[in-house]
């Protein structure tokens, strides 16, 4: 092989790899991949039962529900289908059901979303009721429940609708905020 033609080729390797240096050193790196994806879990628990202590060590709450996750990043427990009870200070509790809830990481806000149906068995203070609504945003420590939507209250005696409630577990007061219509169920004589 000539020479020339070995000087040639390993000018040309040479041209090649450096080149390739050039290029290297000019081009941008990779832009970083811009998908998240949705938030994980920091972990899944199925068909479970919970109970919350407030900051008096009281319970604050129990919680059951066929599914609930714990996202990463901020506590927080995010529920599907849960059945909540709310102790109240005196009397029974108040227990019910939602389609969803969400509890922050320090559990002094629940919110109750979707259809919420909410009941208190009757007790020496109050009698028995149920409450139909939706959306519902509960303070388990301060003993307050509050929702903006359109509330149903039954009573043995009487119905009321109206839209938003605000509810003092502890007093057992229920207030209807706004277009308040009452049925009351007659009194029922009683033969002497």
């Amino acid at each position: 092989m000539p020479r020339r033609l070995l000087l040639t080729i390993a000018l040309l390797a040479l041209a090649a790899g450096a080149s390739q240096l050039v290029l290297w050193w000019l081009t941008p790196p990779p832009a970083a991949d811009s998908f998240v994806g949705p938030p994980r879990s920091g972990y899944t628990l199925r068909d479970f039962h919970l109970l919350a202590l407030g900051p008096d060590g009281r319970p604050s709450f129990t919680l059951s529900a066929p599914q609930l996750d714990r996202r990463e990043g901020d506590d927080s427990l995010y529920l599907n289908a849960p059945v909540f009870s709310l102790p109240a200070a005196k009397g029974p509790a108040w227990t019910g059901r939602a389609q969803y809830g969400w509890v922050n990481a320090d559990g002094s806000v629940m919110k109750l979303n979707g259809r919420v149906h909410l009941g208190r068995p009757a007790g020496a203070a109050a009698s028995a009721l149920t409450v139909d609504t939706a959306n519902v945003t509960a303070w388990p420590n301060q003993h307050r429940m509050a929702s903006a939507a359109p509330t149903v209250i039954q009573q043995p005696d009487a119905t009321l609708r109206g839209v938003g409630f605000t509810a003092a577990t502890d007093t057992h007061q229920l207030e209807l905020l706004a277009d308040v219509h009452a049925t009351f169920q007659p009194q029922r004589a009683h033969p002497h």
